[in-house]
């Protein structure tokens, strides 16, 4: 599955689309402590988190997950949505709660 699929099965608020709507999607990954996830958020990922700020950006674009997923019902401040848009990340929210959200993603993928 590619970021631009996930995207037209409608289940996420897309905040921003990113840039590369064709890039695979490797798998799913938890985690709302930065610092952690700078060492073990893997490319290609699915970053499932409730941290919506522009430090978050930083750690995809360092890790080079494939998009962002902002569980919970959390919604990026306007810094974050524009730094999003500018760096061409895939930014997206949902209301279910981080465990229904990863298994959800995870099932897309696996399918």
């Amino acid at each position: 599955m590619t970021v631009g699929e996930i995207l037209n099965k409608d289940i996420f608020q897309i905040i921003n689309p990113g840039n590369d709507l064709e890039r695979e999607l490797k798998g799913v990954y938890c985690c709302d402590l930065l610092s952690v996830a700078m060492g073990k958020a893997f490319s290609g990922a699915v970053w499932i988190t409730v941290m919506a700020n522009v430090n978050t950006l930083a750690v995809a674009s360092l890790t080079e997950v494939a998009c962002i997923v902002l569980a919970e019902g959390i919604m990026p401040d306007e810094q974050t949505t524009l730094k999003a848009k500018e760096q061409g990340i895939t930014l997206l929210a949902v209301d279910k709660p981080v465990f229904e959200t990863s298994l959800l993603v995870h099932e897309l993928i696996h399918v």
